[in-house]
């Protein structure tokens, strides 16, 4: 484990309040993304909007983040396209980490399916669990 003494990035980053704005290095190793993904991301989901200060630097706010963390969130972990992913945040269903009904006290969102995006998420998963149960199957089937 990096030693934070040795380290001043580590040892500013650790006391940074989660108010404060990080630079486009801070988000790329608290999400574990290359900067160029998310420099990418930008010009696909047009939610994300960084402050740029002089020499083009990007200063991501809290709700940048979260926003970035419900991408790779569809993208990395519910199997979403990019194309998927803009579809549900355009349609503000996209919830990472809701179960139920979504955030307490709000409807649940419909997505064009009739599904509730949780839901949907969900049977997204189940679908990739079962297309990977199926290769193994194909993989072991004597032919």
């Amino acid at each position: 484990m990096p030693d934070t003494a040795e380290n001043p990035a580590i040892s500013r980053q650790a006391v940074k309040s989660p108010a404060a704005f990080r630079t486009i290095a801070e988000v790329s190793a608290e999400l574990d993304l290359p900067q160029h993904v998310l420099r990418f991301w930008e010009s696909k989901f047009p939610q994300i909007r960084p402050l740029k200060r002089g020499g083009g630097r990007r200063y991501y706010r809290p709700e940048d983040l979260d926003l970035l963390r419900r991408i790779r969130h569809l993208l990395h972990n519910e199997g979403y396209t990019i194309r998927g992913a803009q579809k549900l945040l355009r349609q503000g269903t996209a919830k990472v980490g809701r179960r139920n009904g979504g955030e307490e006290g709000a409807a649940p969102a419909a997505t064009a399916q009739g599904l509730d995006a949780d839901v949907r998420a969900e049977l997204v998963g189940v679908i990739g669990e079962l297309e990977a149960l199926k290769r193994l199957i194909n993989l072991k089937a004597p032919r």
